[in-house]
């Protein structure tokens, strides 16, 4: 099946920075999958030509090659709705929405732009068709396993944590190293830096307990308290709403130990306590640390048990053949 996957090639069209999450596992997993692929680069067809001739582009591609599907990855107001519609009579679409629990009105309103789209919400599809849309596809992240794997290594570290930087995030990371608790952490903003995809895998397989933190506005008083901008970045964020994130799927992918914060839909994918640890705060986050790393037995247990069930119910490929079968494609 031909297959257009209109996203970014870098990490937020920075050329400078690593491929980009849709790359890795919407790109990739595709070809893996043995479809013929071709990736649409739109932010560096706008840095290259401008919005305008990046649509006139795009809708030039589809008109031509004549994909079954075009397969998108919004960023924020890239696109023409009427060029989105136009494609529509060449292709079926089918649109990513990543954050759409509190990128609420921009989520709904490209909705209806596209023939299908996703939700990564566990009660988004019932949402959805109360407004009107029945085209919502329930798709949480998952695991792209030639990527996200098993390697042959020891354990390096005792804690890490692979992630973006977030003020939130760097309070609880300092409550945890007062705590006399040693933490790797890499990512984007943080004093480490980033790591590359393979590096990210092996931190993972190198750590006794993966932390998954969240990024959501927190009002935790103690945080508040701690400086002016912790109060400002909660007034300001719209982010105060959980969700679950790839992360979940990638630490589990690698059969390496996680401690996540929770988050509803959580436990419709993995156990939880059997397969998956979850924090309540951060007082509770320095407990779990302690109580796993004095269990070496239940933590292996745990990551060999996360490990079978990403492997049989959560890779991409088998979120896509649910997505191309409800768009009608799936003997294409």
């Amino acid at each position: 099946m031909k297959i257009l996957v209109v996203c970014m090639l870098h990490t937020y069209g920075d050329p400078k920075r690593e491929y980009s999450f849709e790359y890795f596992n919407f790109y990739q997993v595709l070809k893996a999958m043995g479809h013929e692929v071709e990736l649409f680069d739109y932010m560096g067809e706008i840095q290259a030509h401008g919005k305008a001739e990046m649509n006139r582009r795009l809708l030039e591609r589809v008109r031509d090659w004549q994909p079954a599907a075009a397969v998108f990855s919004l960023y924020t107001d890239q696109f023409e709705a009427e060029t989105i519609n136009a494609l529509r009579t060449h292709t079926k679409t089918f649109c990513f929405f990543h954050d759409d629990t509190w990128r609420v009105d921009y989520s709904r309103y490209w909705a209806r732009q596209f023939d299908y789209f996703s939700t990564p919400d566990l009660h988004g599809e019932m949402k959805y068709r109360e407004l009107g849309l029945a085209n919502a596809i329930y798709f949480p992240f998952g695991c792209n396993e030639q990527v996200f794997r098993k390697m042959e290594t020891g354990k390096r570290f005792d804690v890490s944590f692979v992630g973006g930087w977030h003020p939130y995030r760097e309070w609880l990371i300092n409550r945890i190293r007062k705590a006399g608790i040693a933490v790797e952490v890499m990512g984007y903003r943080w004093p480490k830096g980033e790591v590359d995809q393979e590096g990210m895998v092996r931190i993972f397989n190198e750590s006794k307990i993966n932390l998954n933190l969240t990024n959501s506005a927190s009002w935790d008083i103690r945080y508040l308290a701690a400086s002016p901008r912790a109060l400002i970045n909660r007034v300001r964020s719209k982010k105060n709403i959980e969700q679950m994130k790839a992360r979940i799927f990638e630490v589990n992918g690698c059969g390496a130990f996680q401690l996540s914060y929770f988050v509803e839909g959580l436990a419709n994918c993995y156990d939880i306590d059997r397969e998956i640890a979850v924090y309540a705060d951060a007082d509770d986050l320095i407990e779990k640390i302690r109580f796993y790393l004095e269990h070496e037995v239940l933590r292996e247990s745990m990551a060999a048990a996360a490990y079978t069930r990403t492997q049989r119910d959560h890779t991409y490929a088998q979120r896509f053949q649910t997505v191309f079968r409800r768009m009608g494609l799936a003997n294409d």
